[in-house]
């Protein structure tokens, strides 16, 4: 075997990085050329969009697309179907040749009732290309007038024709007059144009979501608008009950965010694409005709400024509950601190009257004390002179008074400083510095 000279250990995504770059080659079509392309969105159930495929390339004798490619064609009819999957749609796509006129029936094709659709249909287009027509304009009688698109591209090898609205069959009609496109580049056309159709319908779908979710943003901003107001006159009265409103209007925005985050983030990205495509198409325009960039751009712009203003907004009053939040909690904080200060103060006064009760008790103490003990000395002295001592009773008696008041209270000082100091921490000893 020849040992190849550049053997190098190889990065683990490699393959996949180098691969994305030829993932969607254009298919080369050829003229007078029909297409059809479904999109259906398959995000909720993938395995099924994948198992349909599977059916009908078993069906065709034809191997089922691996478990992990997202592409997968095989013959049909005069054509090829073609199906591609996406993050959150797939696409069927057959090619066969034109019917004799634009607009007429196909009679075979793999949409029929045989068709299982894996999800709902989100677009449904068909594109014809044929050769220069002697009257082109009786070719797209049918199209709507008031809507009629009518681009020239490809440095002018191409007119194209499309009014964006669906025919009996819910289909999204185009019709591409080739002026001397190569193969290639029709499929480049084609693939450009299915895009376009494709993803502006996707592009529109957060626009019923804003739409859905503005009425409540309004009725969040004005019980906001209420509640600062309140602030205003009975804020630190009423601070609880605001901050516990705020906080479930917060939860409720929270909640649309969350539910409108992931469709307008797709919306953006969809309609970029959108653009790109317009772009690469190079349209020129025809007189008395309107491009179809300018007609998209005049009615998805205002859609997509809607979804992008309904996003602002929820960003904007996410910000401003913030703060309500944080000018609330800042008065609760300061008035838990005065509450606090003023429980400190009430403990203190009654920590001093405590200690004063207890300073009188032990002066008591004291006196109860020593007067007991001056009692037994006395008991001791008198039972002394009886047995013969000679002991003076009453001189002894009286000469223990000082001496035992003063003894007791030494003893209680004592066992009170004990006893405080048993209830203070110890701080710990400073450790010496070892000798060097």
């Amino acid at each position: 075997m020849e040992q190849r000279a550049f053997a190098f250990p190889v990065a683990e995504e490699r393959a996949r990085a180098l691969g994305e770059v030829h993932a969607r080659p254009y298919v080369l079509v050829p003229s007078s050329r029909i297409i059809f392309q479904l999109a259906f969105l398959t995000e909720n159930d993938p395995e099924r969009d994948r198992q349909i495929m599977a059916d009908l390339s078993r069906s065709r004798g034809v191997s089922p697309p691996d478990e992990q490619t997202s592409h997968h064609a095989l013959a049909w009819g005069q054509g090829t179907l073609r199906w591609e999957r996406h993050t959150e749609f797939s696409t069927y796509f057959w090619d066969a040749p034109a019917p004799a006129r634009f607009g007429a029936e196909v009679d075979q094709h793999p949409f029929g009732d045989g068709f299982r659709p894996p999800g709902p249909l989100i677009s449904a287009i068909r594109i014809e290309i044929r050769p220069a027509l002697s009257d082109e304009e009786d070719a797209v009688s049918d199209l709507d007038r008031t809507s009629l698109c009518h681009s020239r591209t490809g440095n002018g090898q191409a007119d194209i024709f499309t009014d964006f609205r669906q025919d009996g069959d819910g289909l999204t009609r185009f019709l591409v007059i080739d002026r001397g496109l190569t193969d290639a580049s029709r499929g480049a056309l084609v693939q450009r144009l299915l895009d376009i159709e494709t993803y502006r319908t996707l592009a529109v779908l957060g626009l019923p979501l804003a739409q859905s979710l503005s009425p409540e943003i309004r009725a969040i901003e004005d019980r906001l608008t209420a509640i600062t107001q309140r602030m205003k006159r009975w804020a630190r009265e009423e601070a609880d009950d605001m901050l516990a409103e705020i906080t479930r209007l917060a939860a409720e925005l929270e909640a649309n965010a969350a539910l409108s985050l992931y469709r307008f983030g797709a919306s953006r990205a969809y309609y970029d694409i959108v653009r790109e495509r317009i772009a690469s198409l190079a349209e020129v325009a025809v007189p008395g005709h309107e491009t179809m960039g300018l007609f998209l751009e005049r009615r998805l712009a205002p859609a997509m400024r809607t979804c992008q203003s309904v996003e602002e907004r929820q960003a904007n009053l996410s910000r401003k509950l913030a703060r309500a939040t944080a000018l609330l909690r800042s008065w609760i904080d300061v008035e838990l601190q005065r509450q606090n200060a003023s429980l400190l103060n009430s403990m203190d006064r009654r920590a001093r009257l405590q200690l004063r009760l207890q300073q009188t008790v032990e002066g008591l103490s004291v006196a109860a004390i020593s007067y007991y003990t001056v009692g037994l000395i006395g008991y001791l002295s008198k039972s002394a002179h009886r047995a013969g001592l000679p002991v003076d009773a009453d001189l002894v008696t009286g000469a223990s008074v000082p001496l035992a008041v003063i003894v007791i209270w030494l003893v209680v000082r004592t066992v009170r400083r004990r006893h405080t100091e048993a209830g203070q921490p110890r701080t710990p000893a400073p450790h010496s510095r070892p000798e060097r």
